[in-house]
């Protein structure tokens, strides 16, 4: 590995348990309105949320929609799943929906367990860290901040896909988080829960991609790519690499 003096984050299933929020927050949200209607169980409301979301956010990526229009399409999309044949959900109704939803969501929030303390550990061995997503920053600074992790990236840059222009795994919004650090891609590394779109897109751009697979399973992974199952895993590396 090459000698790093800057560590990138993505946030969501890396430093932030999205998909358990995700989870807890829509089985919570059915459970409120009284049953699962067609679905047969929480577990298929959550796969379903899941893919709802994954095919709305794409179309957010991909510039077919707002950050908040990706929003009301989910909530539309899966209250017609649950209650087949009813009218679909107008822009206000799918608001409150979602409103309902997003404050069992918050109240789920949390870092995994091994976030902090490694932020803690790298920064006292002298990396600078940051922060890279594709989402708006209106959403994911009051996010870093709630689950107690925004003061390690006070002195860094938070580079997010709606404010930047171009989503992960686009060069340029690599580029931009290493330009305000002021150092080179070869100097940078940046860790995320996607193969493709975070490790790949990373070691594209010049940086040390560093994919984080908690399932533990490193078949996946090509030449220029550093797997890790923890984010206890980082500081070793960087140890060895200063070696």
């Amino acid at each position: 590995m090459r000698h790093v003096r800057a560590v990138l984050f993505d946030i969501d299933d890396t430093l932030f348990d999205y998909t358990g929020a995700e989870r807890a927050a829509i089985v919570a949200q059915v459970s409120e309105e009284g049953g699962l209607g067609a679905l047969a169980s929480a577990g298929e409301a959550a796969q379903l949320w899941s893919e709802l979301m994954a095919a709305s956010y794409q179309r957010f990526l991909d510039g077919e929609l707002t950050f908040r229009g990706q929003q009301l399409a989910r909530a539309r999309a899966f209250v017609a799943a649950v209650h087949p044949g009813g009218e679909l959900l107008d822009d206000t109704a799918a608001a409150e929906w979602f409103e309902s939803y997003r404050r069992h969501y918050r109240a789920s929030w949390q870092p995994f367990p091994d976030a902090a303390p490694t932020l803690e550990a790298l920064a006292a061995h002298g990396l600078r860290l940051g922060l890279i997503s594709n989402a708006s920053e209106a959403n994911q600074r009051p996010k870093m901040q709630e689950i107690g992790l925004a003061d390690f990236f006070s002195d860094g840059p938070l580079i997010c896909s709606e404010e930047h222009g171009e989503a992960k795994p686009a060069a340029s919004i690599f580029h931009a988080a290493c330009g305000e650090l002021g150092l080179p891609p070869e100097q940078v590394a940046y860790v995320g829960d996607r193969h493709d779109v975070d490790a790949q897109g990373a070691r594209d751009a010049g940086l040390t991609g560093i994919w984080l697979n908690r399932s533990g399973g490193r078949s996946e992974a090509d030449a220029g790519v550093t797997v890790i199952a923890s984010l206890t895993e980082l500081l070793p590396l960087f140890i060895a690499s200063r070696r």
